[in-house]
């Protein structure tokens, strides 16, 4: 009798790869038109994003799709920020008081502050502004505050805006009104070159006692509580249908009757209120891309300024991880009368040192963007961020995950093509 050894062979190949696969249940088999594109990406992956390490196991080989981008950029973005050294990166944080063509161009700002200075000589700002598109590789933030009422750029460009209704006057109009009248000031704002409106005001309007706050006495205050998101809603709608972004502040929601502009403020409110105040930001914070600091030291919570507080900047970014986190003027005599430790700093021949210091406190604290109307000290917190980076890698980290929020705002926001 003949014997089919054709059977025996086919079962014993089968019990080979049966024990095979048993033995590498863990791993994950991909098509082999995957494992090329995943090749491909490997190779083609920027170097700031490569991985940790050579080699790789089945189960480790990235997917079709699965491959991320440093700081969940935009693929679009990516060609750029490759681009880009670390003090191209650091000058992205910097918002500064806008001088000349050729200091915001050899230094590359990220961001320029308009003032109704500006405004008054409204060609040459133009023609200024021109030279700077026409020569910068990242379009600039053009910031200016436009809140209606007292704080009314646009009225030192021309009388006919003279009269914007104030924030406490807008809340009391129907939202529709207030959509047309902020389309009509953001479509101004657009002709001027202008992307982004340091408001709405959504401080308090009442103090933790119930009287009125200085946000409302000064009719700037848009409530004191959700009531009026809607409406505000309404405001930043109607900016942004030009291309103009708007910024909510004070965070964690102004209070105090002490001006912080020019001297230390306090505010002793209690926590249940700051978190209520904050619940106005936190509604809106999907509308609005970015949030301002304030600088009140709110001592319930430290005797930090908010602004150099980690917890409330974290409470900030808690809102929305994408927000961008703006400073008020680093250069405001509080801050840096309380990083000096000195109530009585007045004169711009700041301690190099104290400045390094406000500089390194910002950026630990959380801050994205750094506004500063000092020019020249725009430079030096260029230069220093760049040299922080150098000494350590979470430094480093730090300023490129604010860069990264900040083109990422850019693109969507339209600012970046």
């Amino acid at each position: 009798m003949k014997f089919n050894i054709v059977p025996v062979i086919v079962f014993l190949a089968m019990s080979i790869l049966v024990r095979a696969e048993d033995s590498l249940s863990g791993v994950k088999f991909v098509p082999l038109n995957s494992l090329t594109e995943a090749a491909v990406n490997q190779a083609t992956e920027p170097a700031s994003s490569s991985a940790t390490s050579a080699s790789y196991t089945a189960e480790a080989l990235p997917q079709e799709d699965s491959v991320q981008t440093p700081y969940g950029l935009p693929r679009e973005l990516m060609p750029l920020w490759d681009s880009l050294s670390i003090k191209q990166k650091a000058a992205q944080m910097v918002m500064v008081y806008l001088t000349s063509s050729q200091f915001i161009i050899e230094n590359e700002i990220g961001g320029v502050l308009i003032t109704g200075q500006h405004l008054r000589s409204a060609k040459r700002y133009l023609n200024t502004m021109a030279e700077i598109d026409s020569s910068l590789r990242i379009p600039l933030v053009v910031a200016t505050d436009q809140e209606g009422g007292i704080v009314n750029r646009l009225a030192s460009y021309s009388d006919t805006w003279r009269g914007v209704p104030s924030a406490q006057e807008m809340r009391r109009m129907d939202s529709t009104d207030i959509h047309s009248l902020a389309n009509k000031i953001g479509s101004a704002l657009k002709e001027l070159k202008i992307n982004m409106n340091l408001a709405p005001v959504l401080d308090p309007s009442k103090d933790s006692r119930g009287k009125n706050s200085f946000m409302e006495e000064s009719r700037r205050s848009w409530g004191n509580d959700t009531t009026n998101a809607f409406k505000v809603r309404a405001f930043v709608k109607g900016m942004s249908e030009n291309g103009v972004v708007c910024v909510s502040k004070h965070f964690p929601g102004y209070d105090s009757w002490t001006n912080s502009d020019h001297q230390i403020a306090v505010s002793s409110t209690p926590r249940a209120k700051i978190a209520k105040n904050v619940e106005f930001f936190k509604t809106l914070a999907n509308d609005i891309p970015v949030t301002m600091m304030s600088s009140v030291s709110f001592v319930r919570i430290s005797s930090r300024p908010a602004v150099f507080e980690p917890k409330i900047v974290k409470t900030a970014r808690d809102m929305s991880p994408e927000t961008v986190i703006l400073t008020d003027d680093l250069w405001g005599v509080s801050l840096r009368a309380w990083i000096s430790g000195n109530e009585r700093v007045r004169s711009k021949n700041y301690p190099a040192k104290d400045f390094r210091k406000l500089v390194r406190t910002a950026l630990m604290a959380g801050n994205d963007m750094f506004m500063i109307t000092y020019s020249s000290k725009a430079v030096e917190m260029i230069n220093y961020l760049a040299a922080l980076s150098k000494q350590s890698k979470y430094y480093r980290q730090r300023i490129e995950e604010s860069a990264a929020r900040i083109l990422k705002m850019k693109y969507r926001a339209g600012i970046i093509k």
